[in-house]
């Protein structure tokens, strides 16, 4: 079996503690198999998503119906950023 160390924020270390205590009881091994179960989800997300593939293929071809200029979508992002800053304020 392969070992782990990980460091978490306090929050969620504590969190997830007690989640666990609460799932598996405070016997010994609650956490180990808290821990499995999470990283088991995330074997199932790796599943849906092709990790190998390379981001620059999977991104081509995205924005081929856009009619606009690559400067006109920035010029539209920043009046939008603007837009949404002046609204905080």
């Amino acid at each position: 079996m392969g070992e782990l160390k990980i460091v978490l924020p306090e929050d969620i270390e504590k969190k997830f503690r007690r989640l666990a205590m609460a799932r598996y009881g405070y016997q010994k091994g609650a956490m180990s198999r808290a821990a499995q179960e999470a990283i088991q989800s995330w074997a199932v997300v790796e599943e849906e998503i092709d990790v190998g593939e390379d981001p620059i293929d999977a991104i081509t071809g995205l924005m081929k119906d856009v009619k606009k200029s690559s400067v006109e979508l920035q010029h539209e992002a920043w009046k939008f950023i603007a837009k949404k800053y002046k609204k905080r304020k």
